[in-house]
């Protein structure tokens, strides 16, 4: 018998959430080294320790688990971007933003890998995201950088490759971790990255005294 629509779906059970859980953490991994096409539901069963039609029961396939990875990457991907205050002092709300880009791909390398997979790709599954969830969010703040730098509070510079520099910058040291290793294999790259990166943007960006 069907289930009224006005009767609240059952909630989950702790071990189905722990499972579902388990599924995306190892997807994460499959498709952050693999590529949304070189990844397959054997490898994602294989890394979860879980059978292939047990990864079915919780998803509908591949697709359906790389989209619920891509969304809830997305979400806390924008969310320090979102939080640029047009109060706050310009040079600081972008260097505070920096920072916590580069941190970001120092915590979550795995997702900045996956949404590089997904871009280079063509954005298959996160072009309606891309049109109606990031772009009126970079328009948005893109124009708020304008301002700035019209009252001068900014040197001269164009938001939006201001704002795909940032992305550029910092995400590079998650999506080329490999590279890294082998060009830099000592002392604390993070730190120094941290250290190189802010201070090139903050000599970008600073406005000329007087």
């Amino acid at each position: 018998m069907q289930r009224p629509a006005d009767t609240p779906a059952k909630k989950p059970s702790r071990i189905q959430t722990r499972n579902r859980r388990r599924i995306l953490e190892a997807a994460l991994d499959v498709f952050s080294v693999e590529g949304y096409r070189g990844a397959t539901l054997d490898q994602i069963a294989q890394a979860a320790g879980l059978s292939k039609p047990n990864i079915l029961y919780y998803f509908d396939g591949k697709e359906a688990i790389h989209v619920t990875l891509l969304n809830a990457m997305m979400e806390t991907w924008v969310e320090p971007l979102r939080r640029l205050d047009p109060e706050g002092e310009p040079l600081d709300e972008l260097l505070r933003y920096i920072r916590r880009k580069l941190e970001m791909s120092r915590e979550y390398p795995r997702e900045s890998r996956l949404f590089a997979n997904e871009i280079v790709q063509g954005a298959p599954r996160m072009r309606p995201h891309l049109e109606h969830g990031l772009k009126p969010l970079v328009d948005e703040k893109a124009a708020l950088i304008a301002r700035w730098v019209d009252e001068g509070r900014l040197a001269p510079v164009e938001p939006r490759h201001l704002i795909m520099s940032i992305w550029a910058t910092t995400q590079h040291y998650a999506d080329f971790e490999a590279q890294i290793a082998v060009l830099m294999p000592e002392g604390d790259v993070w730190d120094d990255a941290a250290a190189h990166v802010e201070g090139m943007f903050r000599k970008l960006l600073a406005p000329e005294a007087g």
